[in-house]
């Protein structure tokens, strides 16, 4: 009986830890290469990787449900209140939220840039006054 238990407990620890395992983390420097493959701006990269940072912990497959009925995904945090729907395409990146939860980053970047042009990092408040406040990351070793 204890030994069912067990391995039941076990079991599902295991399948948990695939669960979880699952997302994409990006390191620091895996973070500022690939930003830097998308063109973003060499000059911003430490406040992009600070932003993303602190908004997402650098993972891909992050949602973050907020108080006032909107939610986030992703890497960048993107909400679904202005920027992408839920469950099919629109807002003004004109995509659906859910395709911002996989390692393409292609579709997730393009909307980002989009924000970035139209308000600039003000659109992550919290993000952009944590980034702003402390010393950005130091990038000089990747």
């Amino acid at each position: 009986m204890v030994r069912a238990e067990l391995l039941l407990i076990l079991v599902t620890l295991a399948m948990t830890q695939t669960a979880e395992g699952h997302a994409k983390t990006f390191s620091r420097c895996q973070l500022s290469r690939e930003l830097l493959r998308y063109n973003f701006p060499r000059s911003l990269i430490a406040h992009w990787v600070c932003l993303i940072e602190h908004a997402s912990g650098r993972t891909v497959e992050k949602i973050t449900n907020h108080n006032n009925s909107y939610t986030s995904y992703g890497l960048f945090q993107i909400n679904n209140k202005e920027w992408c729907k839920k469950g099919r395409k629109g807002g003004h990146c004109s995509m659906k939220c859910e395709d911002l939860l996989n390692e393409d980053l292609a579709d997730d970047v393009r909307c980002a840039k989009r924000i970035y042009d139209r308000v600039g990092f003000k659109a992550w408040p919290a993000s952009y006054a944590y980034c702003k406040e402390k010393s950005l990351p130091d990038l000089s070793r990747c």
